[in-house]
């Protein structure tokens, strides 16, 4: 029986110890994994609970030019806060902040009499006003350092650069572009909490520092950079404008060395400006390019051999009907060779060979110049332009886009297409960004130039580019444009703007504008100039081609792009004038009577065969040399001069191709 008892009395020690063994397991297991698997969780809930955290504006790289010229950069500012748990007199720190802050001092003083032992009271001052507010030692007021954006140009590239907000995130150009580049790593303020989770004095205040941003290299010159902006607001103010935009492109990479839109604005205060005027029209606005189109037409028609650069098309005296619609030009025509066509601006010529082309081919190339789509240019907002299919092309389509009308293009792509002639056929994606680099100079991505497709054999951007030159000489519609020492390949361009009312073409409202690759047997600059609703005269080889002379002429001097072996100057400037008529402003090529005086007008012999050379001296009464035979290439004196009693008076002809 005692046996028994004792049995029993061991089998509960025993069980009591093992209940205590295994709960002691328990809290063993427990603390272990309390205390070393969940370790650092749990000092984070605990620094959550006894911390405040408060983050300060992130610092942002530099934006510099192609020549490390900083474009933006981050300055180092106080910011003022305040402990109201630490301020013994909350009204006096209010009436003598007041004055200094220039915030009202009931303002201020529903800052200070809050629940929080923590409140900015302003951000990034100046130092001055930093100096003023230490000079007063007020107990519970303390400063920590922020960064602003700071954009030492001002205006200079503003549309490119763009700008920053508080936060400071980016909100246009660049700065919105590549915002997760140039932001740095974000700092922290941070404060204690008592048990109760209320704010305790800042005594011992950690403060993280941000990390810095990475710094980002543009291809745009900043010396480039002003001359466009410079000679573009010229331009603009000169004419009476809307506005205005200028390109400037290395046509061989696709480097943007400048970019400029007038009006602009003050990136350091773009809060005072109305919005409107920090949209990048070069990339963001499309418009009907007109004439300039006919670069690309003619280009089209060569490469596919629908017409021959000695072809003759019958420009019909300047009025032809095509699809129940009448197409005129400025002046009267009869026959224009391809280059005549180009250099003299013919719609009806353009029409002409746009129906050679046909309505597929001429959209394929269209296509192939990167009309319709945008370029991929690293900035935001870019339009691609409308290019309709051409199975929506109906009636008069055809030549109106041959023209440059019922299509639009932006800036960007119309230098991108050009600068595809320039170069020898090759379309280049354009691009600002030359490279990302660290704060301590490392490349952390670079950028190179990227050919997109090839458009046209090296053979025919040749022959266009020299039909281009054609322009720019004396007779040519973009006499204006001519560089002295220099060759110049160019385009004019006169397009109606559509009225959003009536949906139809404004009788007023006109883009001009002229572009062009200079020197025309060397290109190193495609430039493109265009004038929005300019006053004085509608045409882009009288408001328009005067700034890309200038643009170009400073920009190959800085440069130091030698001049041709043959110095070449400049032919004689036409000039815009209120009210003028467009006879009046165009070169003598087109017809205008230059010479007053006495003595017969020199006609324009140019296109016409033997026997309407004939017909033409025996109504006028001349006596004039011909040499050759076909059709009349050249002439002397040139037309609309008065022939002189000692003039030698010849045509020279030569046969059809």
């Amino acid at each position: 029986m005692r046996y028994d008892a004792e049995k029993w009395i061991t089998l509960r020690i025993r069980f009591i110890g093992g209940f205590f063994v295994f709960f002691f397991s328990l809290v063993v297991c427990r603390a272990f994994y309390l205390q070393v698997v969940k370790r650092d969780h749990l000092l984070k809930l605990a620094d959550r609970q006894h911390q405040k955290i408060v983050p300060l504006t992130p610092a942002r790289g530099a934006i510099y030019d192609a020549n490390g010229s900083a474009l933006a950069v981050s300055v180092e500012m106080d910011s003022c806060f305040a402990e109201p748990k630490s301020i013994a007199d909350l009204d006096e720190t209010a009436v003598r902040l007041s004055p200094v802050l220039g915030i009202p001092k009931e303002t201020l003083l529903r800052k200070l009499q809050g629940n929080r032992n923590f409140v900015w009271l302003q951000r990034r001052l100046t130092p001055d006003v930093v100096k003023r507010i230490r000079s007063l030692d007020i107990d519970g007021i303390g400063f920590v350092k922020e960064t602003k954006r700071f954009y030492p140009n001002s205006e200079v590239a503003a549309h490119v650069i763009g700008f920053t907000g508080l936060d400071p995130e980016g909100l246009e150009g660049i700065e919105r572009r590549y915002d997760t580049t140039i932001l740095g790593g974000t700092g922290y303020l941070v404060t204690e909490r008592d048990a109760l989770g209320r704010d305790v004095a800042l005594k011992g205040t950690v403060v993280q520092n941000g990390a810095m941003g990475h710094n980002v290299v543009l291809t745009l010159d900043k010396n480039i950079q002003y001359i466009a902006e410079k000679e573009l607001a010229r331009a603009v103010d000169g004419s009476g404008a809307r506005a205005g935009t200028a390109v400037v492109m290395d046509p061989h990479t696709g480097r943007v060395l400048a970019m400029a839109n007038y009006p602009t604005f003050n990136l350091n205060a773009h809060g005072a400006y109305h919005p409107s005027l920090w949209r990048n029209r070069a990339v963001a606005d499309s418009y009907e390019p007109g004439s300039t189109f006919k670069v690309f037409l003619i280009a089209s028609a060569l490469e596919e051999k629908v017409i021959r650069p000695g072809d003759w098309i019958n420009c019909e005296g300047g009025s032809f009907s095509i699809g129940g619609r009448t197409i005129h030009d400025t002046h009267k025509y009869g026959s224009l060779s391809i280059p005549e066509i180009l250099k003299y601006s013919s719609n009806i010529g353009s029409a002409k060979i746009g129906s050679r082309l046909g309505a597929s081919r001429l959209y394929s190339y269209l296509r192939n110049f990167g009309f319709g789509a945008r370029t991929g240019i690293d900035l935001p907002g870019e339009t691609g332009g409308t290019l309709r299919d051409w199975n929506q092309w109906y009636g008069i389509d055809l030549a109106t886009v041959s023209f440059g009308q019922g299509v639009t293009a932006s800036s960007i792509q119309l230098a991108a297409a050009v600068s595809a002639i320039a170069n020898g056929g090759t379309l280049m994606k354009p691009y600002l960004v030359e490279r990302v680099v660290d704060s301590e100079g490392n490349v952390i991505k670079s950028s190179s130039p990227q050919p997109v497709r090839r458009v046209v054999s090296e053979a025919t951007a040749t022959s266009v580019a020299r039909m281009m030159e054609g322009v720019a000489v004396e007779g040519g519609t973009g006499t204006n444009a001519a560089v002295e020492g220099f060759r110049v390949a160019g385009k004019t361009g006169t397009a109606q703007k559509v009225d959003p009312v009536t949906r139809g073409y404004s009788l007023t409202k006109r883009t001009a504008s002229f572009i062009g690759f200079v020197p025309a047997d060397r290109p190193r600059l495609t430039i493109l100039v265009m004038i929005d609703e300019p006053k004085t005269s509608p045409y882009g080889g009288v408001v328009a081609a005067p700034a890309f002379s200038s643009i170009a002429l400073q920009s190959l001097c800085y440069l130091k792009v030698p001049p041709d072996g043959i110095v070449r100057s400049k032919p004689k400037v036409v000039e815009a004038k209120a009210g003028q008529h467009a006879e009046d402003e165009l070169p003598a090529a087109e017809g205008e009577i230059v010479d007053a005086g006495e003595g017969a007008v020199m006609p324009n012999f140019r296109g016409m065969s033997m026997r309407q050379a004939l017909k033409a001296m025996e109504e006028r009464g001349l006596n004039v040399r011909l040499m050759g035979s076909g059709r009349a290439v050249e002439q002397s004196p040139r037309p609309g001069h008065r022939i002189g009693p000692s003039d030698q008076v010849w045509v020279k002809f030569v046969p059809s191709a």
